[in-house]
Formats: C-alpha cells, sequence, structure tokens
C-alpha cells in the first residue's frame, strides 16, 4: 500500500484528500524570535493558527504540507497539535527553503552530512518528536543564481530521494538547469521533482517552466493570492488575471500531469507582520472558483488538488 509521511504518523496515500502542496504554518527567518515588535506568543500563534486550518478542513481540504525547513521556525511538536486539534493531516519537510537562510553550522556541512541529516529526519524522525518528513525542501538563494551551499543541499536532496523514496519540492524554478544537471548526475527522476513558485510576481518572467515539464519535472503554481489587488501587496505580488493566465495556459500546453497549486500560505509569520488578506483558504474561497469560471471541469480539478499531490507525495522505493 503507498503510503505518505504526516506528523501523526504515516497514512495511506488515499487519505490525503484535497492537497494544499506548498505551505507554511509559521515561517520566520533565523534569529526571527528575538523581534520583540513582531514576535507571537506560543499561544498567539495557536489562536491565529487554529480557526484557518479548522476552516480548511470544513472546506473540504485534506493535507496541508509545511515546506518551513529547517532554521525558519519549523516546530513539529506544534504541528502535531494542531493536526490532531483541527483533523487535518500536516506533512512536514526536512531540507532548507534556500542555502542563505541555513544557520552557520550548515553552512559548512558537507554534502554527506547534509545526505544523512535528511534521511535521519526522513526515517528516523525530527529531532526526539517521533515524527518523520514527508518532503525534502531546498531552494535557490537570494540572487537568482545557485550558490555553492545551494548545490550541495541540492545534491544532498537528491541522494537521500533516492534513498528514502520520499520527493523534492524547491523554493523557486529559476536557475532550473544547474538543479535538474545535479539531480540528473545523481540519477534522480524529475517527476520526483516540484520546481515550485514559477508564478510569483518576481521570477515568473525568468522561470522556464514548460521547459522543465519538457525534461520531466513538476511544477507548482504556489503562490495564488499574492496579488497586487491586496490593500498593501507584498513585492513578490502580480495581477490575480495574470497569473491565473498563466497557469490555464501551461495546462492548455499539455502539462496538466505535471502541474500542482497552492498559495504558499503562511497562517502565523514569524518575526514580521505577514501578508494581510492571504490565508490558506484562499484556495477554496477564490482558486478554485475562478478555475470553475475558466472552464476546467470538476475531473480536472480533482487531478491538480487530490492525484497530482498524491503520486507526489507517495513513498516511492
Amino acid at each position: 500500500m503507498s503510503r505518505v509521511n504526516t506528523v501523526l504518523g504515516s497514512i495511506p496515500t488515499e487519505e490525503l484528500g484535497i492537497v494544499a502542496v506548498h505551505e507554511h504554518i509559521g515561517y520566520g527567518m533565523p534569529g526571527s524570535e528575538l523581534d520583540t515588535r513582531w514576535w507571537k506568543t506560543p499561544e498567539e500563534r495557536y489562536q491565529e493558527t487554529v480557526p484557518k486550518l479548522r476552516k480548511f478542513h470544513e472546506y473540504g481540504g485534506g493535507t496541508f504540507v509545511d515546506v518551513t525547513g529547517i532554521c525558519n521556525g519549523r516546530d513539529i511538536d506544534y504541528y502535531k497539535s494542531l493536526s490532531a486539534k483541527t483533523g487535518v493531516h500536516i506533512v512536514a519537510c526536512t531540507g532548507f527553503v534556500g542555502g542563505d537562510t541555513a544557520l552557520p553550522f550548515f553552512e559548512r556541512a558537507s554534502v554527506d552530512y547534509l545526505t544523512k541529516q535528511f534521511v535521519h529526519e526522513i526515517t528516523v524522525g525530527i529531532g526526539n518528536t517521533g515524527s518523520r518528513a514527508g518532503v525534502i525542501k531546498v531552494g535557490v538563494s537570494r540572487g537568482g543564481k545557485m550558490t555553492d551551499l545551494d548545490k550541495r543541499i541540492y545534491r544532498a536532496a537528491a541522494r537521500a530521494a533516492l534513498e528514502t523514496g520520499v520527493p523534492i519540492l524547491t523554493h523557486l524554478a529559476i536557475d532550473a538547469e544547474n538543479a535538474i544537471a545535479i539531480f540528473t548526475e545523481e540519477g534522480l527522476p524529475l517527476h520526483r521533482v516540484l520546481f515550485g513558485h514559477a508564478d510569483d510576481g518576481v521570477n515568473a518572467s525568468k522561470t522556464r517552466d514548460r521547459w522543465i515539464a519538457e525534461q520531466g519535472g513538476r511544477v507548482g503554481f504556489d503562490t495564488f493570492g499574492y496579488e497586487t489587488e491586496l490593500e498593501d501587496p507584498p513585492f513578490w505580488a502580480r495581477p490575480r488575471k495574470e497569473r491565473l493566465d498563466h497557469f490555464l495556459g501551461f495546462l492548455a500546453a499539455g502539462h496538466l500531469d505535471q502541474a500542482l497549486a497552492g498559495v504558499d500560505a503562511n497562517c502565523s509569520p514569524l518575526g514580521w507582520p505577514g501578508v494581510k488578506g492571504h490565508t490558506c483558504n484562499y484556495l477554496f474561497e477564490d482558486l478554485i472558483p475562478d478555475l470553475r469560471e475558466a472552464g476546467l471541469d470538476e475531473a480536472t480539478i480533482t487531478t491538480l488538488f487530490v492525484e497530482n499531490p498524491a503520486d507526489f507525495l507517495t513513498i516511492q522505493t
């Protein structure tokens, strides 16, 4: 039976339901807990997050994939409590959002060390929580080109993915040529990689999303909801219709089976104010209705939010 690691244990893939594939319970940069203005107490974070996840579950959401990497506020015991309280499956990750978010200890780490770290968190558990990671996070650092540390992390992720069978999810899909070269050298099939944020307002024009799909990779359009129409849009915002048209064009080009969608929610931002007016429930309140209005049938929507994520997240050994 195919299975997926969640924070409350391994579950059959068939139980995932509708999946929010690239999200955050709470994301912040290393050291953000020292910010006296924006840092929230655990009680405040809980009160802010539980209603969002409960609403997600009420809408029919089954699984929330948290891709908050090492050093960015990952808190597995907290996730376990949230999952038990709301009924939402939470998949946690190992890995890093990008090399530029890794603390100095990891900056000096070898590929072998990083591989062992990732494998341990996938097969044994994260810290002493007993919860195993279900996906590996990697990313391109600021500047748009993979750094030496990024490349070591990507190579270690490929080796860990091959050893454990869990997939890889990337922060940004730029500089994909370097990423694909590393994965190919390591012998990792590209359908085990989701190249994320292909649609964000900063990097969309530099992302070769159709080329990535032609090489066999999966492509994530997962910053839906970060719109220029918001009252105070973030720098990575994009006009709502422009992003939607980009996604629909990717599907029309024949890449439905390689497409995944999400909203990159941050339920309770750590050490910064976050983006007002954007939650994980944009998926149900806006995105899926927009797709229906654009003419997508229910079978296609099921493929995007149930079947494709399930195939991606399934442990393949």
